[in-house]
């Protein structure tokens, strides 16, 4: 009986949409911030005046803002997969459900 419900939800179109929607924009986010924090780590590495550069006549460099920039920036990336899973993948979550107990 479970492994009938399991076949009925593999086969629902709408489940193989969430699977592959939920995917790409998984993987999209992934690489996203991957180019924003390994461009950072780049940076640091490869030319450390860029970042080593102060801000005014204080102590702050420019690292520290871009530093603070990408934390705030994988915050809002979180953010928006969040949202779009408590929308739209719940939705289709809750139909591919209810589909497969009929």
């Amino acid at each position: 009986m479970e492994n009938d419900s399991v076949a009925k939800i593999i086969a629902n179109p709408k489940y193989q949409r969430l699977v592959s929607t939920r995917s790409k924009f998984g993987w999209l986010l992934t690489a996203i911030m991957m180019v924003v924090y390994y461009g950072y780590i780049a940076i640091i590495a490869f030319d450390k005046e860029v970042l080593a550069a102060r801000i005014g006549d204080g102590v702050t460099s420019v690292g520290i803002p871009i530093g603070f920039g990408v934390i705030v920036f994988t915050i809002i990336i979180t953010g928006i997969y969040v949202r779009r899973a408590n929308s739209e993948f719940d939705k289709l979550t809750e139909e591919v459900v209810k589909e497969a107990g009929k």
